[in-house]
């Protein structure tokens, strides 16, 4: 019954995770930043992630509550029953509010949504499981429990399997209008190369002016200084 449910959540899981990768590449791009969240998609976040928390709380308490030892059962079925409670609680207290942190953070985030919702999908399955022993062999008030606390976390994954939907759509949305831009960037004609004028041509040397050097007075023959003849 549960391998059968999960066969279109495997197929969503797949498709998320394409495009999760895509968005990331376009997120880290230069000028890819996240756009601000809707005030919508928060409160919508916000009311899933409340619904979820207390069942998360409830889970943990109806579990703790649970004699599994005391069941009718054989040993090797307890100790089954005993690791895979382990493995929820473990969950419980440290893997979802770690993821559940993290959406906080980024609401839209496909790569924390993704890890979300497969989380989700796992604790599903696991605790259906223990639900499932607690009705063949358990008490009838630990099967209302821990079925109560299944109908929580069912309603939680549906409404943020939906959430999914939508948020993957519209991410694909985006990638086509991406694309679009770029395709349409690639296929614009390049600007003009710019001129470049080199002038290689030497200025013209001026003519270097010779300065003349002034004339020496002619020597004559008589000295200044002879006597004059008598």
């Amino acid at each position: 019954m549960l391998n059968s449910r999960n066969i279109p959540v495997r197929s969503l899981l797949l498709v998320i995770a394409l495009l999760a990768s895509a968005t990331a590449g376009a997120q880290d791009a230069p000028g890819g930043g996240q756009p601000p969240v809707a005030y919508a998609s928060v409160s919508e976040l916000n009311g899933i992630l409340s619904e979820l928390q207390q069942t998360a709380q409830s889970m943990q308490s109806d579990l703790e509550k649970t004699r599994i030892e005391k069941w009718k059962t054989g040993a090797s079925t307890k100790q089954q029953t005993l690791a895979t409670v382990e493995s929820i609680q473990r969950n419980l207290q440290s893997a979802l509010p770690e993821t559940i942190a993290h959406l906080n953070g980024s609401p839209e985030d496909l790569g924390a949504s993704f890890k979300l919702y497969r989380n989700l999908v796992v604790l599903y399955d696991f605790f259906g499981a223990v639900v499932e022993s607690a009705g063949a062999f358990g008490s009838k008030d630990e099967f209302q429990s821990l079925s109560n606390d299944m109908n929580g976390l069912e309603s939680a994954r549906r409404a943020f399997g939906e959430r999914m939907q939508k948020l993957a759509a519209s991410k694909e949305d985006e990638l086509t209008r991406l694309r679009a831009q770029v395709k349409t960037l690639s296929a614009a004609p390049p600007p003009p190369p710019k001129k470049i004028v080199v002038d290689d041509t030497e200025p013209a040397k001026k003519p270097v002016k010779k300065v003349a050097k002034p004339k020496t007075p002619a020597a004559t023959g008589a000295s200044p200084n002879a006597a004059p003849a008598k």
